[in-house]
């Protein structure tokens, strides 16, 4: 069987603020951005055009779901971006204030280190070996 995966939801409380941090902080591509209803859109971000896994930043539709932006693994890493230059990658972060929640280390794997998107997702960023 040959599969990949496309495509994750990511629960977000507003899409122009999901918008702006994902492409104007993160440095992502807006790939769609579609009005499906009054209230629903259907916009699509990806750190790259061509290669790898695409974010849909689904907007929470209720109370139930709303409780859950920020916090869809429990607290643990939910995000894997991977890097070709994590120095460069880093210091360009750092200086559009992305929080990180720790120091670079280098493990068995290549170099990485925890940030947080705006709501409070966490994120391994890696520079794989």
């Amino acid at each position: 069987m040959s599969a990949s995966l496309g495509m994750l939801s990511l629960l977000v409380r507003d899409y122009d603020e999901a918008i702006a941090y994902y492409t104007q902080k993160l440095g992502f591509t807006l790939i769609e951005d579609t009005r499906m209803s009054e209230t629903k859109r259907w916009v699509i971000v990806a750190p790259s055009e061509n290669d790898g896994a695409r974010l849909l930043l689904a907007k929470a539709g209720n109370d139930t779901q709303q409780a859950f932006i920020g916090n869809q693994t429990g607290g643990r890493v939910f995000l894997f971006l991977y890097v070709l230059d994590f120095d460069a990658t880093y210091a360009r972060y750092r200086g559009a204030g992305v929080h990180f929640i720790e120091t670079p280390r280098q493990e068995q794997y290549g170099k990485v280190i925890v940030f947080e998107d705006l709501y409070g997702n966490r994120w391994d960023m890696i520079e794989r070996q």
